[in-house]
């Protein structure tokens, strides 16, 4: 697992760090996967660089067998983007009702008027949310980074599962610090 490079046009994408997805995932978990996205916000804001904050306010339509997970109607905050996430105004804001960010949104299309090709890819969930995400962002023919350790799952064992073996195929792997020191030679 290795970053290899970032291109000139790159955006970071931040997925549902909201309180009632924090919530779902443990306290030092939500935490280290905060903190490590601080520490990108910060780098994406000393280079310009596009970030999106992405928060889910509902679901698609359809059946499934697993039971529903609460939504935005479980209470007033629950789609509110975490309060220790380093918002900013200029900050692209993206609500989705589906998994993945690219569906039925507009962030294909902001991303393309700002010319990035490449997406850096944080939050929670990392089989779900980020994993979706990192696919639907890959065939649309992004390069594709994920910081391992700034994402995390409710399912430790979806998280690992999707780290070892699905998202390696679509993307490069590597630590926040990984990303940051190749970030910094661009300075």
């Amino acid at each position: 697992m290795s970053i290899t490079q970032i291109d000139t046009h790159t955006a970071l994408i931040v997925i549902d760090l909201q309180h009632g997805i924090v919530d779902l995932v443990d306290p030092s978990n939500a935490k280290t996967v905060i903190e490590h996205t601080n520490l990108l916000l910060t780098t994406f804001r000393r280079q310009n660089w596009p970030v999106v904050q992405v928060n889910v306010a509902g679901r698609p339509i359809g059946r499934v067998d697993a039971s529903p997970r609460p939504s935005n109607s479980q209470g007033n905050n629950w789609a509110a983007l975490h309060k220790d996430v380093l918002h900013h105004p200029d900050d692209i804001a993206i609500t989705k009702k589906t998994w993945g960010a690219f569906s039925h949104t507009h962030l294909h299309e902001n991303l393309q008027q700002l010319n990035v090709s490449q997406v850096v890819i944080v939050g929670i969930a990392t089989s779900m949310g980020v994993l979706s995400t990192a696919m639907q962002a890959y065939e649309l023919g992004y390069n594709v980074t994920i910081c391992h350790d700034a994402v995390t799952d409710p399912s430790l064992d979806n998280h690992a599962f999707a780290l070892s073996s699905v998202i390696p195929k679509i993307s490069e792997v590597g630590t926040t610090l990984d990303f940051i020191s190749l970030a910094k030679s661009l300075y």
